[in-house]
């Protein structure tokens, strides 16, 4: 594909003071072209959620086509690029998202030049009526001039996993973390980690039940199984038990020396007995103890104030998160959705059957 068919016709899109050679950008797909992977192996940017392993599990699960768009050198190869996936929904729109459930992915770019370069096609194709809006999830606020504003904000929370253990111990929180860490270890809790069917299970049994507990249906269990095979080694399912009765479980990735907590779900039968820290603290000193230097807990909606405490009490750094969305002012799809009272009182009393169900039917949509 040639750049200059991707050009728009409005000249206000990127300016001649920034306009670079045509030649040099180019229209890829990251799953079959090895210069993707290898800009995502060196760029300091590149986290878990440009991977190959990734993309490969939302086209897997849910038929998203990724794309992206770079620029490249004769010398080095790809320098830099924005990776996106195609969302073509008949029930919430076609859209260009970077990237559909993932917390955070960053532009792969030098600057805020460069990013308004590299966003040229998506914008040429968005004036085209091929989609209803391109959106971006990048960490921070310094690539997003001229994308619009914010349509999505959440708080990150990250740990820095680089002090001794001792000292990542003495931060926790005396009452909602120690003192329970204190109960798992007197109930005699164990953790289990693998990738197994059998974990698998027991985790999805949970997932299911802690969806409930959200008032929200369930991931398809396709996508826990996606994320095992195509991360290999580098996802794991820790499953916290109280002698044969799985009790807590998380679903972690990983990239270079960076652990991210992508999921957790657990028995609230069994939250007296403090499993959920305990899988957690289990995830931080295995983390550790294999090099890893930072733990990613991932996002929190600000209207989970009870979720962003409990991170909080991890001695975990928090950070806005904005997601951005052009063109500005338009409105996010949570503003769109059926009320939201309603959904939640139908997903909380709905058999098991059917909210497995409804997660199967709409998560493809969701994005």
């Amino acid at each position: 594909m040639e750049w200059s068919d991707l050009l728009p016709t409005e000249s206000n899109v990127v300016t001649a003071e920034t306009a670079m050679p045509a030649e040099n950008h180019i229209v890829l797909d990251p799953l079959a072209d090895a210069r993707w992977e290898a800009l995502v192996d060196r760029h300091p940017r590149a986290g878990v959620f440009h991977t190959r392993a990734w993309l490969e599990v939302l086209r897997r699960t849910y038929g998203y086509r990724p794309v992206v768009y770079g620029r490249t050198s004769p010398e080095t190869g790809l320098l830099s690029g924005v990776v996106f996936c195609e969302i073509r929904s008949w029930l919430t729109g076609r859209r260009l998202v970077s990237l559909p459930f993932s917390d955070h992915c960053e532009p792969l770019v030098e600057g805020p030049s460069e990013f308004q370069q590299l966003l040229v096609p998506a914008k040429s194709q968005l004036q085209e009526g091929l989609w209803r809006y391109v959106e971006v999830r990048p960490l921070g606020l310094d690539l997003s001039h001229g994308m619009g504003q914010p349509s999505e904000n959440y708080v990150l929370h990250r740990l820095d996993l680089r002090p001794a253990l001792e000292v990542l111990y003495k931060n926790l929180h005396v009452d909602s973390i120690r003192r329970k860490l204190q109960r798992a270890e007197r109930e005699g809790l164990e953790v289990e980690t693998g990738a197994s069917e059998a974990l698998l299970a027991e985790f999805y049994g949970m997932h299911v039940i802690t969806r409930r507990r959200q008032s929200a249906p369930p991931h398809p269990l396709k996508w826990f199984r996606n994320i095992l095979h195509c991360f290999g080694k580098d996802a794991k399912l820790r499953v916290a038990r109280k002698g044969q009765k799985p009790v807590a479980a998380v679903l972690t990735l990983e990239k270079g020396t960076t652990l991210v907590y992508k999921y957790g779900c657990s028995d609230a039968n069994f939250h007296n007995l403090g499993s959920m820290p305990f899988v957690l603290w289990n995830m931080i000193c295995d983390g550790r103890s294999r090099g890893m230097l930072e733990l990613d807990l991932g996002r929190s909606e600000l209207d989970n104030p009870g979720l962003i405490a409990f991170k909080d009490k991890w001695g975990a750094m928090r950070q806005e998160l904005a997601y951005l969305r052009y063109p500005m002012g338009r409105k996010s799809l949570r503003s769109e959705k059926v009320p939201a009272q309603l959904a939640k009182l139908l997903f909380s009393r709905c058999p098991n059957w059917i909210l497995i169900a409804a997660g199967n039917l709409l998560y493809p949509h969701a994005g």
